[in-house]
């Protein structure tokens, strides 16, 4: 299947928050046709599926077996069924993150990919913001990182705590820039709103000496959502919704030779990063290759994020 070649027969299950975004985006995208979207709620259904003038069901199952890909947005807890289904029936699918609630769930399907030569893609879509590529090319040993992702209470559905529901995101942003094992971790957290931990924070302790402090809260009045790299001799901040980044670096510029810190702003190529995903998964698919973010990195960020919950 190339990119000359006959278009990719895609569908979206579930159309909430998210799901409305992948599903508007695909039928953007050229090589490929939104066939059907796929969502248990009626309102859901005439409203997304009116708006884009693309088929419903009720049901997903009706899809399986009929759709080149998938992606797959519904709450966390349904992740592992819908994906294995389509996996097993030869479909490739893009699961949102979190991939699966454990990471038991998370090597099932991605056996059922190897098995079935499918592309099994997760949602972490920071990968693709313009900055976090910046950042990525730029740190080589970070020494210290510091996050915090905050934001108000979400008019949607809180299926699972704020673990993996917002720090996901850095857990997996904060693998990708380490590449060391974990070796310790501790959290805390706390219920305030819903009946699941709504504000936490986690320190992650790596082989390579680095050490991580992620904050995610959805009850905080404002939104915030920077991360902060420390090396030696410079620091990077980014800002995550202004895909911003600023790297700090120690300089001797005056006949003083006193030591400051000057500021650069990095060049950032502003980008919708779902957008840029949902490209990278139907050029996964096309080409046969591994997409940026694959079920195994998934499920790294998984297993961090299991340690911090049990330790809350």
């Amino acid at each position: 299947m190339d990119a000359n070649g006959p278009k990719v027969k895609v569908a979206v299950v579930g159309v909430g928050h998210l799901g409305q975004h992948h599903a508007r985006i695909y039928t953007e995208l050229p090589g490929v046709e939104l066939v059907a979207i796929a969502d248990t709620s009626e309102t859901r259904r005439r409203e997304v599926g009116g708006r884009l003038k693309v088929p419903t069901v009720a049901d997903y199952r009706s899809l399986i077996g009929t759709v080149d890909a998938v992606s797959v947005a519904v709450p966390t807890g349904s992740h592992y069924p819908i994906a294995l289904a389509f996996l097993q029936a030869g479909s490739d699918v893009l699961v949102e993150k979190p991939i699966t609630q454990t990471v038991g769930e998370a090597d099932l399907l991605i056996a059922a990919a190897a098995t079935g030569r499918r592309i099994l893609q997760v949602g972490h879509s920071e990968r693709y913001n313009g900055a976090v590529q910046a950042l990525s090319a730029r740190v080589h040993d970070p020494a210290f990182i510091e996050v915090h992702r905050m934001g108000p209470f979400p008019n949607r559905g809180t299926d699972v705590d704020v673990v993996l529901d917002l720090m996901i995101h850095d857990i997996d942003i904060i693998l990708t820039l380490v590449k060391s094992p974990v070796t310790s971790v501790s959290a805390v957290g706390v219920p305030v709103v819903s009946g699941q931990v709504d504000i936490a924070n986690a320190r992650l302790e790596f082989a390579s000496g680095c050490v991580a402090n992620i904050t995610a809260s959805r009850v905080s009045g404002e939104r915030l959502r920077k991360i902060r790299v420390f090396q030696r001799d410079t620091y990077f901040v980014l800002d995550y919704a202004n895909q911003e980044l600023n790297l700090f670096r120690k300089t001797t510029g005056d006949a003083s030779n006193k030591t400051r810190l000057t500021r650069i702003e990095i060049p950032v190529d502003r980008v919708e990063p779902l957008r840029q995903e949902l490209s990278d998964f139907l050029e996964s698919v096309r080409l046969r290759r591994p997409p940026l973010v694959s079920g195994e990195a998934g499920r790294e960020a998984v297993a961090v994020a299991t340690q911090i919950i049990e330790r809350l």
